[in-house]
């Protein structure tokens, strides 16, 4: 499998992604700046989490206007996959790649901890690693994580099972006790309409080792390289 992972000024999880990539993959990942204009031929494009831009004016709004978002859009519309996490997803929310916005957490607060995630569809390349109805623990870290898009924008994404990942709790119970930022239907990731675009706001990079206190993000890599290899 061939990836890269893109790399904006204020990016700070891009070094993570590349060494769960690696682990998985068996060799690292090339590494692209947002000002180049080309990609190379690739099987996985990741978008990762981290400020881009320091969050000016929208997360992600002033990277989805870089260079190598062209390129980007062109090899997703060809059937690359592409991965966002966390201020990832929000980029790719920003170029239309995923519907719906990311706005502020419902207490207005920064989250920084661990949270349960449903796996609502195990259909897709970068889902296959889990079993339908699982519960993972993953992560997140964002200020601006709370999914929002209008009522027949989410009846298309209940409808055609876009909906990846819901927050819910240990037992996974989709509830709003478990809804850690506001985001309607409990929504921690979702799919374009042919599910070879994934957005997220959970790292799945931030538990893939042991070493990191657990491995709920493991089965996305190594499913991945399963599926694109």
């Amino acid at each position: 499998m061939k990836a890269a992972v893109i790399v904006f000024p204020g990016s700070n999880c891009d070094r993570d992604i590349a060494v769960a990539l690696e682990k998985s993959m068996g060799k690292v990942p090339k590494m692209v700046w947002h000002r180049d204009t080309e990609l190379p031929n690739l099987d996985l494009i990741v978008v990762p989490g981290g400020f881009s831009y320091g969050d000016y004016l929208r997360s992600g709004a002033m990277a989805a206007y870089s260079p190598i978002m062209k390129d980007i859009k062109l090899k997703a519309e060809a059937g690359v996959r592409v991965l966002g996490i966390c201020n990832g997803f929000q980029i790719l929310t920003e170029t239309g790649l995923l519907p719906g916005v990311l706005m502020r957490n419902r207490d207005l607060k920064f989250i920084c901890r661990d949270v349960h995630l449903q796996v609502t569809n195990n259909t897709s390349a970068f889902t296959s690693g889990y079993k339908a109805g699982e519960v993972i623990r993953i992560p997140v870290a964002h200020h601006e994580g709370n999914y929002f898009a209008d009522e027949k924008t989410l009846k298309a994404l209940e409808d055609e099972s876009r909906i990846a990942f819901r927050y819910c709790d240990e037992n996974g119970k989709v509830n709003d006790c478990a809804n850690v930022n506001g985001s309607q239907h409990n929504i921690a990731g979702v799919f374009n309409k042919s599910k070879t675009v994934l957005g997220m706001m959970p790292h799945p990079e931030r538990l893939a080792d042991d070493q990191l206190g657990g491995t709920g993000g493991r089965a996305m890599f190594d499913g991945l390289v399963e599926a694109l290899a």
